[in-house]
């Protein structure tokens, strides 16, 4: 409950296991494995992820392209693009969709990870632009069970686009004891999920 989840949409079976195992090392839950456009579009409705990795190319009629015009229309989540292609129809097509990112096959895991972070960073403050700022004593005006000190920083750690592993730097916490401040945060809450947490957290603070 407490990871980020995150959906990997990728043809290749040894590169999407790769990159399962690159998020798994750095405290990020695979919500699901797509091979294909269609698959990815029902994990998508079945199970919302808090973050997308899309393959460009998808071997299908369909490619990630549109996948990420899917997104952009129906879901308010940061993806990145995973692509060996760099020809300037394709990068055109792609930035159209307002992608948090580009990963360039070949890849490392820092690489990975370091794209994830600055993307979810970048979509939290494009995204919170025109939201009244984050305040302890307005979001408990709103909870039956209040936010403590510490619970509140991590929501606002989390609010911001931090990774679990950021905030537990930042806070000097162990992994354990911030996932416990994370659960007591979504009970108090009412969420399930980082997605909807912060989904939560705004509309308490336009509210």
């Amino acid at each position: 409950m407490t990871a980020i989840k995150v959906l990997i949409v990728e043809d290749e079976p040894l590169i999407a296991r790769n990159i399962a195992m690159y998020l798994r090392n750095n405290d990020f839950e695979v919500s699901a494995i797509a091979h294909d456009p269609e698959e990815a579009l029902f994990q998508l409705k079945r199970q919302p992820p808090d973050f997308v990795i899309l393959d460009i190319n998808l071997e299908c009629e369909r490619d990630g392209i549109q996948i990420a015009e899917h997104i952009n229309h129906n879901l308010f989540i940061p993806f990145v693009f995973l692509t060996s292609y760099s020809d300037k129809e394709t990068l055109e097509r792609a930035k159209k969709t307002n992608p948090s990112g580009f990963i360039v096959k070949p890849f490392n895991e820092q690489t990975l990870y370091a794209t994830i972070e600055i993307a979810l960073s970048n979509h939290a403050a494009q995204a919170n632009r025109h939201v009244p700022e984050l305040t302890l004593d307005k979001l408990n005006k709103h909870l039956l069970a209040p936010l403590t000190d510490r619970e509140f920083e991590v929501v606002r750690l989390l609010y911001a686009g931090k990774t679990n592993q950021q905030i537990a730097a930042e806070l000097y916490i162990a992994m354990n004891t911030l996932k416990k401040h994370i659960n007591n945060a979504y009970f108090k809450l009412d969420v399930g999920s980082r997605t909807t947490a912060v989904a939560t957290l705004r509309a308490l603070m336009v509210g």
